[in-house]
């Protein structure tokens, strides 16, 4: 059996065992999500809420931009706080209190000594983390007391979402419009919603057989964890990291290092074993025909830089609303583009704008390799465009109607805001991108079809691969349309973690992987056979972490122990072939200095190069900093979590998207002379400005917040108490120089692509392509 064959089926076995064990962990989540209770009761008979108003509740805060604005359970916006975690810290303290006043005849708990307080804290804890929900009958039962606390904090929520005064200022500091929820009715639904969310987050899941590791120790209680494994911390009601928090923290390292070896000692045992590579004299893809459907292509590029640039400036918007409030440099622009509006499609706009690159990518490349033009590519490529275009606007236009109440619940879920961060677009839109990523995987699929269909060729193991991609990048997408607008928001997160992680994070990276090594195989830089045997081994190694390390975003939403320790045991492997980025940095920047027109291509192979970096930093470093259960039950929704998602999201996927149009570019205007300078502007400022932004800003109030977090619980570390000090604005406002660098880079991009087309400069005929100096 040929080493081809074996790694084909090992990757094949690879992915049916994972998906199989991911597809119990999603049972095993729903089985144990937090029940969602038919009313809710006080001891005297008091009905306090409804599942309606609970889900209805939900409904309010998924149009109102749901997770763009503050989070829940620990996933959203940073600049408003966890919901989950504000309430749960404000009962605990409206419950002391008025024990304070009854028992100690002081006018607060903080009046009391400390004797006093820890005793308060003891009877707290057994009363809010005792679980009265009974499943027979759907009923949660509350003590008057904390129905009394529970009434004084719907009351003030009552107040932000609306246009009281008295909560004025605490709205510009978590950068909400006035009137977020201009209807009094939907205001109380949605604090049936956020008391939910904290209920869970305090609740103690009932225990199961298992559970316990350990014998009971005689005279100790057992120490049971809540339905959000003891997230947030809070030292009022007892929310402290958990043993298995900690055990398999400790595991993941041990993997981590285990892996690295493994795979160190699988590259010596196999470097060098590549043989040598006859260059050719000249460039292979200087001659390469230009199909009319590659032509058509160029205007996916051009769209491209156009949601860049607007990305980056809603960017520049949302985190200003983190130092203004309400205003931009004085401009009150909450009420036309609230910072609901400005992060979700900042948000959306990152993902599209590189998804984009990589989809015309897939067009440009399918008939370059095959040399086949199907009949009708160029009107489907053409449709295609259009498509993504009204899907954008129309999507758009639908969340602004959404975020502004000017929409409806009825109709929000279909057309208006999902409130589930990257998955924000009704379900209309997403069911009309399905579409159009099935559109595209036909007119890339028909491209191919004579290479797959043909002879046995050197390269069509890599072509496959590149297929069988495009169809999971074409079908994953279908996990968006896996929930209903009533599904519990466990399940939801599960598969939302799905498209988020699966989707982006896992078949475009393979994708990616497949490209670049048919790009270098076609230069003539790369032995056919030894290119195919890596991108197959490079799949492997990153699927073997990458399927199961999707639960690393689970271990918070309801997620049961098992669950917890598949996701730390395979979110650490995930780390592993970034250990060794360095190696694939070097070879690629030595494929770059390989022959002398490979000059031609300098700027792209640099762009790869910094793929590469920031994979190391990025996804290595800062996502492992996060990706363990003890770091991320308190780094979850804090700064440092943008930390990895800025340098790994544009780093990595955004970088190479840029290198993949570069290459394209290369074909459709490689007969007009280019003048390299703005590339080496955009691309050092791109990196240069990236680096400054994580550097000055999201690294030092990360790590503020982190202390906080540790120190006084995750609700301050997300207060407006603590993100209003003047040190937290001085880092905010260091973000401009990382930003006005970065947005240098970008606008030197746009510049050259728009000379190449507008201003170009035809190579002369019979001389020798000329460019300008970029030393």
């Amino acid at each position: 059996m040929s080493s081809t064959r074996k790694l084909w089926l090992g990757l094949a076995a690879l992915l049916i065992v994972s998906f199989g064990v991911l597809l119990w962990a999603g049972t095993e989540i729903f089985r144990t999500a937090p029940p969602v209770p038919e009313r809710v009761v006080s001891e005297s008979g008091q009905v306090i809420y409804t599942k309606a108003d609970i889900e209805r509740g939900r409904q309010v805060w998924q149009s109102m931009g749901g997770m763009q604005l503050g989070s829940i359970w620990g996933h959203g916006a940073y600049v408003a706080p966890d919901w989950s975690a504000d309430w749960l810290h404000r009962e605990a303290v409206g419950v002391l209190d008025l024990w304070a006043r009854a028992d100690d005849s002081a006018a607060t708990y903080e009046q009391l000594s400390a004797e006093q307080q820890a005793g308060l804290r003891g009877r707290l804890q057994e009363m809010m983390r005792t679980n009265t929900y009974n499943a027979a009958n759907g009923t949660i039962t509350l003590p008057d007391d904390r129905v009394a606390a529970l009434s004084n904090v719907a009351a003030h929520y009552e107040s932000l979402f609306g246009n009281d005064p008295a909560t004025q200022k605490l709205r510009e500091a978590y950068a909400m419009k006035n009137d977020t929820v201009p209807d009094a009715e939907h205001r109380r639904a949605l604090t049936a919603f956020f008391w939910w969310t904290a209920w869970a987050a305090t609740t103690e899941r009932p225990r199961e057989p298992g559970d316990a590791m350990v014998p009971n120790q005689a005279g100790v209680p057992d120490k049971q964890v809540t339905y959000t494994n003891n997230w947030p911390s809070e030292p009022l009601v007892g929310n402290t990291p958990a043993a298995p928090l900690w055990l398999w923290s400790a595991f993941s390292v041990l993997f981590l290092i285990a892996g690295i070896g493994l795979l160190g000692w699988h590259h010596a045992r196999t470097h060098g074993e590549e043989g040598p590579v006859k260059l050719p004299a000249t460039d292979p893809l200087a001659a390469l025909r230009i199909t009319p459907s590659m032509r058509a292509t160029a205007k996916y590029f051009w769209v491209v830089l156009a949601l860049f640039l607007v990305q980056i400036l809603l960017g520049a918007m949302t985190a200003h609303y983190q130092v203004e409030g309400q205003v931009a440099y004085g401009f009150n622009l909450s009420n036309i583009l609230p910072y609901s509006i400005t992060r979700t499609w900042h948000t959306q706009l990152a993902v599209l704008w590189i998804a984009v690159a990589w989809l015309a990518t897939g067009l440009y490349i399918a008939p370059a390799l095959s040399g086949h033009e199907p009949k009708f590519q160029r009107l489907g490529v053409n449709f295609l465009w259009v498509c993504l275009l009204v899907i954008v606007v129309g999507s758009f236009a639908g969340q602004w109607l959404a975020v502004m109440q000017k929409l409806g619940l009825d109709l929000n879920f279909w057309f208006g805001h999902q409130g589930w961060e990257y998955a924000d677009m009704g379900r209309f839109w997403q069911w009309f991108l399905f579409i159009g990523l099935l559109l595209w995987l036909t007119l890339v699929g028909r491209a191919l079809w004579p290479v797959l269909r043909g002879p046995q060729s050197d390269t069509k193991a890599i072509v496959g691969l590149l297929f069988l991609s495009t169809v999971c990048i074409g079908l994953f997408f279908a996990a968006a349309l896996m929930w209903g607008e009533h599904t519990h928001i466990s399940e939801v997160e599960y598969w939302r973690w799905w498209l988020v992680h699966l989707w982006v994070e896992g078949f475009f990276e393979v994708f990616a992987a497949a490209v670049m090594s048919l790009i270098f195989v076609k230069l003539g830089l790369v032995n056919a056979k030894s290119a195919t045997t890596a991108v197959l081994f490079a799949t492997i190694i990153f699927m073997s972490g990458g399927v199961l390390g999707t639960l690393h975003h689970l271990y918070f939403v309801g997620t049961p122990t098992a669950v917890v320790a598949l996701g730390a045991s395979f979110s650490a492997l995930e780390v592993v072939p970034l250990a060794y980025i360095g190696f694939e940095a070097y070879h690629t920047y030595k494929l770059g200095k390989a022959t002398p027109w490979m000059a031609r291509y300098r700027w792209p192979i640099l762009f790869f190069i910094a793929v590469s970096f920031w994979n190391l930093v990025g996804a290595g470093l800062f996502g492992f900093l996060i990706n363990p259960p003890l770091s991320l039950y308190y780094m979850q929704g804090l700064n440092l979590t943008p930390l990895h998602g800025h340098t790994a999201l544009f780093g990595v996927y955004g970088m190479l998207g840029i290198a993949l149009v570069l290459f394209c570019m290369r074909g459709l205007r490689g007969q007009m002379v280019w003048d390299v300078r703005p590339l080496k502007v955009a691309f050092w400022c791109f990196n240069i400005g990236l680096a400054m932004m994580a550097v000055f800003t999201l690294l030092p109030l990360g790590t503020m917040q982190l202390l906080a977090a540790i120190e006084h619980g995750y609700a301050y570390a997300r207060s407006a108490e603590f993100m209003q000090k003047p040190i937290v604005d001085m880092l905010v406002w260091m973000r401009v120089p990382g930003d006005t660098v970065f947005s240098v880079g970008a606008l030197a991009l746009c510049w050259f692509v728009f000379r190449l087309w507008v201003a170009p400069k035809p190579v002369p005929v019979g001389g020798a392509e000329i460019e300008h100096s970029d030393s």
